[in-house]
């Protein structure tokens, strides 16, 4: 496994989504490979950066910029140390690059973009294990990624929720 094959993980820090990071890094990664952890910011937002790169996203942003950027002030984003944690242990056990990536706007649409805009070999998201209920009325970022991307897709199952 692995060899120049770029790899996206959809990330808004929830348990679903750090299971997906794990997953990628156990199950799909390897030597010479990239992770890109995609971040999407609601369109709602108001910063600078945002105004900056609302249309293609942020630059590539290395791991260690991201660990000492004060990423809460420049773009909105709150990392969770545990998943950094996960991440440089990956870059440095496994020879993997990675990097993040930040967009603005709907999860769905904003991840199918980063397919082609990153040119990414796969994608790996979580999925929140909404009921069908739920699912019908909120909709499914996991869904329509699967649906809409035209790379293949990886949906790690978290913890599912009551049933609605």
């Amino acid at each position: 496994m692995g060899g120049n094959r770029t790899v996206g993980v959809g990330m808004d820090y929830s348990a679903s989504s750090k299971a997906a990071v794990r997953w990628a890094i156990d199950n799909l990664v390897g030597s010479g490979d990239r992770i890109v952890v995609i971040h999407v910011q609601s369109g709602k937002s108001d910063r600078a950066q945002k105004q900056l790169w609302e249309d293609s996203g942020s630059p590539l942003i290395p791991l260690d910029e991201f660990r000492e950027m004060n990423l809460p002030k420049q773009y909105g984003i709150n990392p969770d140390r545990e998943v950094l944690d996960i991440l440089d242990t990956a870059s440095k056990t496994k020879q993997v690059i990675v990097v993040s990536k930040i967009y603005w706007g709907d999860p769905r649409e904003k991840l199918c973009d980063a397919v082609e805009d990153l040119k990414l070999d796969s994608l790996v998201v979580g999925s929140r294990g909404l009921g069908s209920f739920k699912r019908l009325l909120l909709g499914s970022v996991s869904s329509y990624v699967v649906s809409n991307a035209s790379c293949p897709v990886t949906v790690v199952k978290g913890t599912p929720m009551s049933k609605a």
